[in-house]
């Protein structure tokens, strides 16, 4: 990464030092932030994400420990180790600095400083922070590869998945199309105590007959008119590893019925066969079907239910990870200028306006598609509001809904107040009951102020 990429925060409560920072870094960085308050810090962190942290060491705050900058740099490490701090001290401070190294800090600057010195100690921690990151890649990557979140929803996501991941624990993993759900399979199963094994993928929704007996239990020779070998099926193939089925709520009754067997008894029969072959698998699904929908036994077997979902993880759709579309749409920037050879683009604040203000029926996939193209078709590097272009009919509806939103927000917010009412207040419980997390009820509650 370089200087014109990175994203930076600035905390002290020296205003001309903040006015002189942003001053000098506007047209060298992404992004510039500053705050006089470090009490802020955490919020600031939650809700942006930042490549570098220049922290003042001393402040007139409510902590009084003659070491400020101390106390702040471990809370910010307490808060995200991968963030590099940058500490702001006079020439007294310098022990106090020193000191600050040895519990997690980048580097140091001394006030006051020569611009060129700031410019040249902001390259120096980007590539030694580069250079760590690379060597965390080799360990991480086969970890939350891509899953980019800050927003609360999200932090709680993964949260989940670490405790859940290694244990051998079924999972269903439910979410809009678009979501991600491919990615939260891969990250379990490379969190999991079987990632040195096999991981087995298939959209049991697009087998049909015969299709779905063979590829998921495999066949013998002449099994059938296009049996020309054996051929192992892919619970078998994911054998001692992990076997994520994708669309599992597409699926016919009578699949879930020979799915079931094969579950309970914990072998395989080939097409072809009366040999049963006994199998050790993690299974991972994956459906956009409503949960409600799936308990409906006309359409999915309780007894199946019950075999898959031992823990639920819910993805949350993209409208309700506020800031993250941003650091999402920044990721794709990144992306696609490299697939497509442009220089450094980036984003206007219209344009970021217009990103955040759209509901996103397609999720992130959504947003991966309207970012690309806005690449391609950008003629400088910046990114206008008008290169921002949705989906046609996506966009109809979206204007459409737009039309109603009067009447909606009143149905909405006497809808929430009875719900809170009916559980005598109980944000938990009214959550439940309405469908939404706790974060996004409490913003629906600022929202219609209530």
């Amino acid at each position: 990464m370089n200087l014109r990429q990175a994203n930076i925060l600035v905390v002290d409560d020296d205003k001309d030092v903040l006015t002189a920072v942003r001053f000098l870094l506007k047209s060298e960085v992404c992004n510039i932030v500053t705050d006089a308050n470090p009490e802020n810090l955490r919020r600031l962190l939650s809700e942006n994400s930042f490549d570098i942290l220049m922290l003042d060491m001393n402040f007139n705050s409510s902590v009084h420990t003659g070491n400020e900058g101390l106390y702040w740099l471990r809370q910010v490490k307490s808060w995200n180790d991968k963030i590099a701090v940058i500490m702001i001290t006079a020439y007294a401070d310098i022990d106090l600095a020193v000191k600050c190294l040895k519990e997690g800090a980048a580097d140091f600057l001394v006030k006051p400083w020569h611009n060129e010195s700031l410019l040249q100690t902001l390259k120096e921690v980007l590539k030694k922070q580069t250079s760590s990151q690379k060597k965390r890649t080799v360990k991480e990557h086969n970890s939350m590869t891509e899953i980019i979140g800050n927003s609360e929803i999200m932090q709680n996501l993964f949260r989940k998945l670490e405790k859940v991941a290694p244990t051998d624990a079924n999972v269903l993993i439910l979410g809009e199309n678009g979501t991600g759900k491919d990615l939260i399979a891969q990250a379990i199963f490379n969190l999991s105590l079987r990632k040195n094994k096999p991981f087995v993928k298939v959209d049991v929704g697009a087998l049909t007959g015969t299709l779905f007996e063979s590829e998921l239990f495999g066949h013998k020779k002449g099994a059938f008119t296009d049996a020309r070998e054996d051929r192992i099926g892919m619970i078998e193939a994911a054998n001692s590893g992990t076997l994520f089925m994708d669309e599992i709520g597409n699926i016919s009754l009578q699949q879930q019925a020979k799915l079931l067997t094969v579950l309970q008894n914990r072998q395989v029969t080939r097409l072809g066969t009366n040999t049963p072959i006994p199998v050790d698998i993690r299974l991972l699904t994956a459906t956009n079907v409503p949960f409600a929908e799936l308990a409906n036994e006309q359409r999915f077997r309780k007894d199946l239910i019950y075999r898959i979902n031992t823990v639920e993880i819910t993805v949350p759709p993209l409208r309700e990870r506020g800031n993250d579309i941003i650091l999402l749409a920044q990721h794709f920037l990144l992306v696609y200028e490299r697939k497509y050879m442009k220089s450094q683009i980036h984003l206007s604040d219209s344009a970021k306006n217009k990103l955040t203000a759209y509901s996103y029926p397609g999720n992130v996939r959504e947003l991966q598609y309207v970012i690309e193209r806005a690449v391609i078709m950008s003629e400088s590097e910046i990114v206008s509001a008008e290169d921002i272009v949705f989906s046609p009919i996506e966009q109809k509806q979206h204007v459409n809904f737009s039309l109603q939103t009067h009447n909606l927000e009143d149905l909405a917010r006497n809808t929430i107040e009875q719900v809170i009412e009916k559980h005598s207040g109980n944000i938990s419980r009214a959550a439940k009951e309405l469908g939404l997390t706790r974060a996004a009820l409490y913003r629906r509650l600022n929202k219609y102020d209530i």
